[in-house]
């Protein structure tokens, strides 16, 4: 399959979702990890596909969601300060931090700017050589080589006003807390995609080794996730635990080298926060010694303590269960406040905030009455309107059956 209309094929989807029901005998719970991925599943009601016996568990996979308060805050009172231009992604600005957010600071004057890139950071700095110019570098190891390289070119240009805050995540220690968590109940993970593409999937398989767990790397259109699940429920019922890639049109088994080199220069593993977690040894990223003098954290040191001296922990209002989402326990319908006190405009908590949240997936995608599967696909783009809005070339039809006769056969 090449195109992208045969990754969301209605008959293919169907297609899969049939293979599933015929191969499952007992119940099995998996997770998917990434936050694009549950955006899929609700927006084409993937899950409404599958039989009972498969329950899926949203994972913590929205870097956002899971970006601690404190991180939140020390951005907060750095973007506060006076002769600062604190750089971010977009959507960071609304997450909440203890008592407020980036866009309020924003709005009462603060020299915030939305980038898309981190590498626009150092232009502003080159642009403001008589200001500080902060980014605050969030997300998995996706995102984590373009910080990367932003740290090293402003090491190799020498430019001195510009620092980063740093609050990136990795995947592998998240998983292994998941499943070392007492009443664990995911017995399969479908893995992100693009965190794959980058770093390979070699480090997973010493998990799955030592948790007897399925890991299927896995991409994020409606026949990738089905695809993944096959895979994944297949392995479950023949007892096998292994790590197998879905997604192979985008991931090598050894990932992107020169990112991950690149990654090892610049930054080294350290114990990091979890919004609605708790803290995960070896879980993020942390400035190397020869790029520390680019670390906010430390550069704005006294400021810090001055405006914020002892970060507390999250305060999350006690009405929302944003912790219990974000580790798999509870779906955003299980919230008293979804949808009522708790929408994207006015979000109690970071799954609200977030385009990958999974409580934004559910408020945009499902009715609010949503509690109990639906054998009928939701959102207007789903496979099942998609039926309706004509055939696809000849060519792309036929791939896209012999793609799902390859695996069915084959795996």
């Amino acid at each position: 399959m090449k195109y992208i209309d045969e990754f969301r094929n209605a008959e293919l989807t169907q297609k899969y979702a049939t293979a599933i029901a015929q191969l499952v005998t007992c119940p099995w719970t998996i997770m998917e990890i990434c936050g694009g991925q549950t955006h899929s599943i609700v927006k084409y009601g993937l899950d409404t596909l599958l039989p009972d016996k498969v329950t899926l568990i949203h994972g913590p996979g929205c870097p956002v969601c899971v970006t601690p308060t404190e991180a939140i805050d020390r951005a907060i009172a750095i973007a506060a300060l006076p002769n600062v231009i604190l750089c971010s992604f977009g959507d960071m600005l609304r997450v909440p931090g203890t008592e407020k957010d980036l866009l309020s600071v924003k709005a009462k004057g603060g020299d915030i700017r939305i980038l898309y890139s981190p590498l626009d950071a150092l232009k502003i700095a080159r642009e403001n050589p008589d200001r500080e110019v902060v980014f605050f570098g969030v997300g998995f190891e996706t995102t984590a080589p373009a910080t990367a390289m932003t740290v090293y070119q402003a090491a190799q240009q020498q430019i001195p006003n510009f620092s980063l805050l740093v609050s990136h995540v990795l995947v592998p220690p998240a998983i292994e807390a998941i499943l070392s968590a007492p009443n664990c109940q995911v017995q399969g993970f479908l893995l992100a995609g693009h965190v794959c593409t980058v770093m390979g999937y070699t480090q997973y398989e010493p998990i799955a080794q030592k948790y007897r767990v399925p890991l299927v790397v896995t991409g994020f259109e409606p026949v990738d996730i089905l695809q993944g699940l096959y895979l994944c429920l297949k392995q479950l019922e023949s007892g096998r635990a292994t790590v197998e890639n879905q997604y192979q049109r985008s991931v090598q088994k050894q990932g992107n080298v020169t990112a991950q080199t690149l990654i090892d220069r610049v930054f080294e593993p350290v114990a990091r926060q979890w919004r609605g977690i708790g803290e995960i040894p070896a879980s993020g990223l942390a400035l190397r010694s020869p790029y520390q003098r680019y670390d906010a954290q430390l550069r704005f040191a006294e400021k810090l303590q001055q405006f914020t001296p002892s970060f507390p922990e999250t305060k999350t209002p006690e009405r929302c269960i944003s912790g219990s989402i974000l580790r798999g326990f509870k779906k955003p319908h299980d919230c008293p406040e979804f949808g009522k006190t708790c929408t994207p405009e006015h979000p109690l908590g970071a799954p609200m905030v977030s385009s990958e949240g999974a409580c934004a997936a559910y408020y945009r995608y499902r009715d609010l009455s949503y509690a109990t599967r639906d054998r009928t696909v939701s959102g207007g783009d789903g496979p099942g309107e998609q039926g309706k809005q004509g055939k696809q070339g000849e060519q792309g039809e036929q791939s896209s059956v012999t793609s799902y006769q390859q695996y069915t056969t084959n795996h």
